[in-house]
């Protein structure tokens, strides 16, 4: 059974003469164990697919199935808590809390979700990887570009999701660090069975991916 399977997708922005067709009948499926990209320029769609993947948003027409279930009609509450407990989002805005130190990032999740989460030997072994671990007590505001987005990317991690999607998680990091969270990523997928879909522009990846789909003008190819 796939993890999550999008069939049929379009999403309209607008109305009238100002509607715009983002995407277009768009099918995907990803299973665990796997690691995808979904390669596309600004303003391909890539981050619509991955809201309406996540359930952030609605589709104008078509389903989103996680683990089997449709979500069309599923109520909010339920599709919040399948979110919360299935869905880790890494998101291109890093979406840190300004007001709490990274340490306190987590400690937010765990009065969030309390179950299942990394223990505190896997999270400082994932800080370690990720190099930011000399860095729990700073602010946001304290961090650069890339640091911020490492600890966004350990904050998705920390909550032990099934399904990873990724927005862009590469965008603010040199290609050794790519190289790095790349690799992170395809060992979440093979190692610790999730499924993690990543939405980038970014080539650097193209060595680690099982599968990697185009998608250009709302369309979605498989390579």
């Amino acid at each position: 059974m796939e993890a999550i399977e999008l069939k049929n997708i379009n999403k309209y922005y607008g109305k009238g003469t100002s509607k715009v067709h983002v995407l277009k009948d768009v099918s995907f499926k990803a299973e665990k164990g796997e690691f995808v990209l979904i390669l596309g320029p600004s303003g391909s769609g890539k981050s619509t697919f991955l809201t309406i993947a996540g359930i952030l948003q609605k589709p104008t027409s078509g389903d989103v199935l996680i683990n089997g279930t449709n979500t069309r009609n599923m109520p909010m509450n339920s599709k919040e808590k399948l979110r919360l407990n299935k869905i880790g989002f890494v998101l291109q805005s890093h979406n840190l809390v300004p007001y709490l130190t990274v340490s306190e990032q987590f400690e937010l999740v765990d009065k969030v979700k309390n179950t299942e989460n990394l223990s505190q030997k896997e999270l400082e072994k994932l800080l370690e990887s990720l190099e930011i671990s000399n860095l729990i007590s700073k602010y946001p505001n304290e961090l650069s570009g890339g640091q911020m987005q490492r600890a966004a990317i350990a904050r998705a991690l920390y909550a032990n999701p099934e399904i990873i999607l990724a927005d862009e998680p590469t965008a603010a990091l040199d290609t050794p660090r790519v190289k790095e969270v790349g690799n992170l990523l395809s060992n979440l997928a093979h190692r610790q069975n999730k499924a993690v879909i990543t939405v980038t522009h970014d080539l650097r990846l193209l060595d680690q991916a099982d599968r990697v789909y185009d998608l250009n003008d709302g369309k979605l190819n498989e390579r």
